[in-house]
């Protein structure tokens, strides 16, 4: 991959994996729902049996989908350590997966090379990098992998919905998020990022947790439990988007408040 290749890659690729039949994109339909100052932005599958679809394909598919993963899906080398790959599933356009070329736990700590390749892509995307630690920070593969996002995640509203309590935030805690969290703001390099994220984690090892990233932020949060009753949350929950399965979920945010889902999902913050 060199500069200003990546996105007609994926594009390309996208075209390509559609034709074929291997991207299998889930249809939803999205409601804005304000809480605590956040648009967040709330989807729900148009079709539960296309999300049964995809349920059932995962569960068919063999124990580790990254190894062999399905070259129709391959956007690029990145680097000597990583591929990156189309999200099979996707609800967002463009969801792309950053996944080593062996096997390392998701549990893992991220490390230069992750930073290295997560960098790479978001020089020539304005994204959100994602990472979920493990099945109770919303992985659903045990295989070490990282996720971008394009911004911006929904119209009209931020590129983030998350983003308008960060605005004047610099290190440490954004005021009005109701969870244990750390933040930092970064200078687009992949030391710089790898360095924050060290500082972000140390006190909250070894609990799982959901990091978020983009060119100029880093948002580290701890969790306690995968799904809010029945209402599964991972990073992209944190950064104001939350998908849902049915009607019925959907009333279970609306009832909860979205923000009031998140703050159960992690940890109380610090007095």
């Amino acid at each position: 991959m060199t500069p200003s290749t990546l996105w007609p890659a994926i594009r390309r690729q996208t075209q390509h994996a559609l034709a074929c039949g291997a991207l299998r994109p889930i249809a939803t339909i999205g409601k804005t729902i304000e809480d605590a100052g956040v648009p967040f932005l709330v989807r729900q599958v148009s079709s539960v049996g296309r999300k049964d679809e995809a349920k059932k394909a995962r569960d068919a598919a063999p124990s580790n989908p990254f190894l062999p993963c399905d070259r129709n899906l391959v956007v690029a080398d990145i680097g000597e350590r990583h591929i990156l790959l189309l999200n099979k599933f996707n609800v967002i356009d463009h969801h792309l997966l950053i996944v080593t070329r062996e096997f390392e736990p998701q549990q893992a700590l991220l490390d230069a090379s992750d930073f290295d390749a997560l960098f790479a892509c978001l020089a020539q995307i304005d994204g959100l990098g994602f990472y979920n630690s493990g099945p109770e920070a919303g992985a659903s593969q045990p295989h070490k992998h990282l996720q971008i996002v394009p911004l911006p995640l929904g119209q009209p509203g931020p590129a983030l919905p998350i983003e308008p309590l960060l605005a004047a935030a610099r290190f440490g805690t954004v005021p009005g998020l109701p969870f244990a969290h750390e933040f930092a703001r970064l200078n687009s390099t992949p030391e710089n990022a790898l360095e924050q994220y060290h500082t972000l984690l140390r006190p909250f090892q070894p609990m799982p947790y959901n990091l978020l990233c983009t060119r100029d932020w880093m948002l580290l949060v701890p969790r306690s439990v995968s799904h809010v009753e029945d209402i599964a949350v991972n990073a992209l929950g944190f950064a104001g988007s939350i998908f849902v399965r049915d009607e019925a979920q959907m009333r279970n945010v609306e009832r909860l408040g979205p923000m009031n889902v998140l703050r159960r999902a992690g940890l109380a913050p610090s007095p």
